[in-house]
């Protein structure tokens, strides 16, 4: 009978392992499961490292997601990876990555607007596994902590004297070869500087060198990055900055751009910015949104500042919507009539008139807050033979003026008649 039960048990075993190695070899060929050969701690480690990729924003979901909509419909992606990490029967790892894509969805109606958790099409995971594996090659390998044979005292292979040798009850303090490890961390080994310790185990002795390690190599790697950082990029001042597809006011945005987030320049004018999204993709924001990079001034003090100079307000009155829009349409308004102070006066164009719109609807607030029931938007008129008319509901305002509203996206909610007036020319030398 015990025969009989350890057949039993040898093929239960053997084919418990064969299971779990096909399992394994089934994983292998997925974009986020990997088995690696290094131990769990090694990998776990070198997790550490690459923390930072593990999540964060998308300016395009093009390529990454999985979606049954139009891709424009989605703005402010986000993806959070999470890994699991198990011990194979090798010695090695097993490690699966898994990524979850949220998106702000805007339908056309608006009424079904809100986050979505959308699926990933396994790029993002490949991508990390492959930062796994780039990181665990590059890793430093753990130094050995396996003691030589030490022959015995006095024979051939150790000819020194007797007296020479430490005592069994009083062993002497072991350090590593410091042919191991750098010359800027070797000092820290010399061991008339470490007092030795029967009771203290060696453990710490290898930390040391190893936190060394890791500041150099922090070190270096912030050195690096400061030295690719580009010079040419952009930086975005305000979460909901739209990205649109040329440089018109009444563009649809590509996506919403988040506070802080980068890109690079490729061309601007006094009014927009051209920007790579990323790989071929390109993008225009407008520039008061951004900070430039260094030795390019901002515009929006200079340019607030010229429009008072340059416009005055002939007239106010509360009417019906003199345009059809259809959020203002047949519904009462506040109408400002604005005209130059000089019509032979240099200015006025495109940016000045956007920018004392812009002194106008932050004067006018607090009376539309007053007046929600009675006025639900305002129209700026510019009387003038290349004047034109900027419209903006109520709503809007409100929005603008509690800060949820960037001055670019404050403008894609407004109406513009005619559009090109309002419009700057791309820059001559645009990619």
């Amino acid at each position: 009978m015990r025969d009989a039960a350890g057949r039993i048990s040898v093929r239960a075993v053997a084919g418990a392992f064969i299971f779990f190695l096909a399992h394994l070899a089934a994983a292998q060929g997925g974009a986020g499961e990997r088995v690696f050969p290094q131990s769990k701690a090694a990998v776990e480690s070198a997790l550490k490292a690459i923390q930072p990729s593990l999540s964060g924003h998308l300016p395009v979901l093009d390529g990454f997601a999985a979606v049954d909509r139009p891709l424009e419909e989605y703005a402010r992606g986000f993806y959070q990876a999470s890994v699991q990490v198990a011990d194979t029967p090798s010695g090695g790892s097993w490690v699966r990555i898994t990524v979850k894509i949220t998106a702000w969805h805007a339908d056309a109606g608006g009424s079904h607007a809100g986050y979505q958790l959308l699926k990933s099409n396994g790029r993002l995971e490949s991508d990390l596994i492959d930062q796994l594996a780039e990181q665990l090659a590059t890793a430093p390998k753990a130094p050995e902590t396996q003691p030589e044979a030490t022959p015995a005292v006095g024979t051939k292979a150790d000819p020194t004297p007797p007296a020479t040798q430490p005592s069994a009850a009083a062993p002497a303090t072991k350090f590593p070869d410091p042919g191991r490890f750098s010359s800027s961390v070797t000092p820290g080994l010399v061991p008339d500087k470490i007092k030795p310790d029967e009771s203290a185990p060696e453990k710490p002795v290898l930390d040391k060198p190893k936190s060394a390690l890791e500041a150099e190599a922090n070190g270096l790697e912030e050195i690096l990055k400061n030295q690719a950082h580009p010079k040419n990029l952009v930086a975005v001042k305000k979460s909901g900055t739209p990205v649109v597809g040329n440089p018109s006011l009444t563009a649809k945005p590509l996506f919403l751009a988040s506070m802080h987030d980068e890109f690079e320049m490729l061309d601007f004018n006094e009014d927009w910015v051209h920007v790579r999204i990323s790989g071929l993709s390109r993008g225009w924001i407008w520039r008061n949104s951004l900070e430039m990079p260094e030795g390019v001034p901002d515009t929006t003090s200079h340019s607030q500042k010229v429009a008072g100079d340059l416009f005055h307000v002939t007239r106010e009155e509360d009417a019906p919507f003199p345009g059809d829009w259809a959020p203002l349409r047949g519904k009462n308004v506040k109408i400002i009539s604005v005209q130059k102070v000089d019509e032979n006066a240099r200015g006025g164009g495109a940016e000045d008139k956007l920018e004392y719109t812009k002194y106008l609807l932050d004067k006018s607030a607090p009376d539309l807050a007053k007046k929600t029931q009675a006025l639900e938007g305002i129209v700026v008129i510019f009387d003038s033979s290349d004047g034109g008319m900027i419209a903006a509901s109520t709503a809007t305002v409100q929005q603008w003026k509690s800060g949820s509203l960037s001055d670019s996206a404050l403008w894609h909610h407004c109406f513009f008649d005619p559009p090109e007036t309002f419009t700057s020319a791309p820059p001559s030398g645009a990619q």
